[in-house]
């Protein structure tokens, strides 16, 4: 996966998306494709940002962070770990 590219996977628990994302060399992170705002899924990572086609709300792309609304609560982050060149999604953090 390039830097700024992301994968989309399943959470095992839910089966809702995920997307795993390398926003810097060697950084990976996982956040949930589900829109705290109304529960739409959001678009692929594109700039540095997820966006919600629903109601227009955008995620940062490296923290999940609201850039801005509707929503008001940062996208659900789940814990990654690379073995090798293998990506391992975690459990989400609370």
């Amino acid at each position: 996966m390039p830097v700024g590219g992301s994968a989309q996977v399943k959470d095992p628990a839910t089966g809702d998306a995920v997307y795993i994302v390398q926003p810097k060399s060697g950084q990976y992170c996982a956040f949930s494709a589900v829109c705290t705002h109304s529960g739409c899924a959001v678009d692929a990572p594109k700039d540095g940002r997820l966006y919600c086609p629903c109601h227009g709300s955008r995620f940062d792309a490296a923290t999940g962070a609201v850039v801005n609304g509707p929503a008001v609560k940062p996208l659900p982050k789940y814990a990654v770990t690379k073995d090798g060149d293998q990506l391992t999604l975690g459990p989400q953090q609370s």
